[in-house]
């Protein structure tokens, strides 16, 4: 390293050294404590002390100048004429016009502008600048972990809070929420409860937007698609309301008590007509009326749900869910206490006729039946510890596909409005569940705990995604009863058992169509649906060889107490199976 510059400085200019020096420790002064000074003292313990760190900061205004903002307008009229023509006159324009024609020069500007103009117009011939070279190619997909949060959460505004038994999005692009608060325990009879349910604006989530007030709790309730403005609910003393929001929360018109339902209205639904007022409504008393909200002093149609073709009320089976879409306007598919669902045709001609097909689906009360929005004749049910899908294909054979059984009752389900083969489930134990059985079929894509913080175990963190392969502990004591999916799948609301509605947004993978989805949800569809009647068929052929058998040797009969016995065996062996594998 070179030397660039050099400073030269005296030692007698560096000031006077320091000397030190190794002396031990002397006291320069004792103040010895004085007792009677320590009554004047008061203890304090802790000592706190304020310390202010931010900046300090000053307000400022300032005032612009204002603008003044005038409006004018400019009319434009034909220009280019010389002075001496009108351009209002059509014979001196036309008469100016075949002059300048004539002229050389005319001829020779649009000759040579002319060809200009064809030159630009091969040009732009010769290559599509809007062609699309790689249609054909596809997009490299992301993988993308599902997940989900929470956006978002209405609690019932009463202090003794109820149910929410049911939910319906606003048609006009999910702005509001429509939440029917219903308690359903036997005989709940808590003090100051209020009957009200509510409309929330998904921007004002806390103060209700309209408050209805029906005669009795609303257990269903829903919008109308064809007019926004009207809403149908289904009441706890089996009363059908009818509203018109525009006028307020008090209903504009409902059944009387004495042509109504005689146990709660769990399924309301809207029919498809020109006018929009028809209705449809299902209770636990065996009965589905027909209404029309013009006219709500008698059902224009009744219908008693007895599948031994009867028509005997005493036979009916309680209705507990209703399904009906606009594609297939004459079908409808009902729920039952029973585990029955029941396929019904209304253009029948007798009610036993409009019963048209049955099946035997679960061992307890079916809680949803929905259509899937992309293949009507696919529908899915919950009730039990399962959901299942169902094909009307099939009348006498069981479910085509089905989820696992689970350790917590399933309390409702609806499919995704977007992707054919998506569907989502609420369990009792606080969970959402998101499955696609395109690509899962024994386990959820998606498993989503849903609840505020009080409600579940310490260990375990609220509103996050749990792995299905990951235990999850029945913790919370906010079962989930109903939800309902947004028109464009993104958002999911969930309503508990406590008045708490939440609304849980998706990643984008669980509701974005891919390419071909369709076409392979409709494929596998069909091949279920193939396997399940080779199955049948099977099933039929071997009974139909022990009924030979049988009639052939019937000293080969079986003892049916032996077969109690052995039936018995099995089901304990099951039970303790399943006890030592968990």
């Amino acid at each position: 390293m070179d030397i660039r510059w050099e400073y030269v400085r005296k030692r007698s200019e560096f000031g006077r050294p320091c000397n030190f020096s190794d002396f031990p420790a002397e006291v320069t002064a004792d103040i010895p404590p004085d007792p009677s000074l320590a009554d004047d003292f008061i203890p304090q313990d802790p000592v706190d002390f304020a310390v202010q760190e931010g900046p300090l900061m000053s307000l400022h205004e300032v005032n612009t100048e204002r603008v003044e903002v005038a409006n004018r307008g400019v009319n434009h009229v034909e220009g280019g004429w010389p002075k001496h023509v009108d351009p209002r006159n059509s014979e001196l324009t036309t008469r100016y016009r075949e002059e300048v024609e004539r002229e050389e020069v005319y001829t020779k500007t649009v000759q040579r502008l002319g060809s200009l103009v064809e030159h630009y117009i091969r040009q732009n011939n010769t290559i599509d600048i809007y062609e699309e070279y790689f249609e054909e190619e596809e997009e490299d997909e992301v993988e993308e972990h599902p997940s989900a949060k929470i956006v978002n959460v209405f609690s019932d505004p009463n202090k003794v809070t109820r149910m929410c038994t049911h939910l319906s999005w606003h048609p006009d692009g999910n702005r509001a929420l429509a939440v029917a608060y219903c308690s359903l325990d036997f005989q709940d009879s808590r003090k100051d409860m209020s009957i009200d349910s509510y409309v929330w604006d998904l921007g004002k989530p806390y103060t209700p937007e309209l408050t209805l007030k029906p005669s009795s709790p609303l257990v269903t309730l829903e919008y109308s698609s064809k007019d926004w403005y009207h809403m149908l609910g289904g009441c706890y003393n089996g009363q059908i309301v009818y509203w018109d929001t525009r006028k307020g929360g008090l209903p504009t018109e409902m059944t009387p008590v004495e042509v109504s339902h005689r146990d709660p209205v769990y399924g309301a639904c809207w029919l498809p007509s020109r006018t929009g007022t028809e209705c449809l409504s299902g209770s636990t008393d065996g009965q589905i009326l027909w209404w029309d909200i013009r006219k709500l002093s008698q059902p224009s149609e009744r219908l008693i749900l007895d599948i031994t073709r009867e028509d005997q009320l005493k036979k009916a089976l309680g209705v507990i869910s209703l399904d009906f879409v606009s594609t297939m306007p004459t079908k409808f598919l009902v729920g039952t206490e029973q585990g029955v669902i029941v396929s019904c045709n209304r253009d029948a001609k007798t009610p036993p006729e409009k019963i048209a097909n049955i099946f035997r689906s679960h061992l307890g009360a079916v809680y949803t039946v929905a259509r899937n929005p992309f293949f009507p004749k696919i529908f899915l049910s919950v009730g039990d510890w399962t959901a299942r899908i169902w094909t009307e294909e099939l009348m006498d054979s069981s479910s085509i596909m089905g989820t696992k059984n689970h350790s917590a009752y399933l309390m409702d389900a609806c499919w995704s409005p977007v992707k054919p083969a998506v569907f989502f489930t609420v369990r009792s134990d606080g969970r959402l569940d998101i499955w696609d059985f395109l690509y899962h079929q024994k386990e959820p894509s998606l498993a989503f705990k849903v609840g505020p913080q009080h409600l579940w175990d310490p260990h375990i963190t609220p509103g996050l995604c749990h792995h299905p392969s990951v235990p999850c502990p029945q913790v919370s004591n906010d079962p989930l009863l109903s939800v309902r999916s947004q028109d464009n799948g993104q958002i999911i609301g969930c309503g508990t058992k406590m008045g708490n509605v939440s609304l849980v947004k998706i990643s984008p993978g669980l509701y974005t169509l891919r390419k071909n989805e369709k076409t392979l949800t409709s494929t596998m569809f069909e091949r279920e649906t193939r396997r399940e009647k080779v199955l049948a068929e099977k099933f039929r052929e071997r009974q139909l060889r022990e009924q030979e058998r049988l009639r052939a040797r019937p000293e080969e009969k079986e003892n049916p107490e032996e077969v109690f016995k052995q039936a018995k065996a099995d089901f304990f062996s099951n039970i303790k199976e399943e006890q030592r594998r968990r």
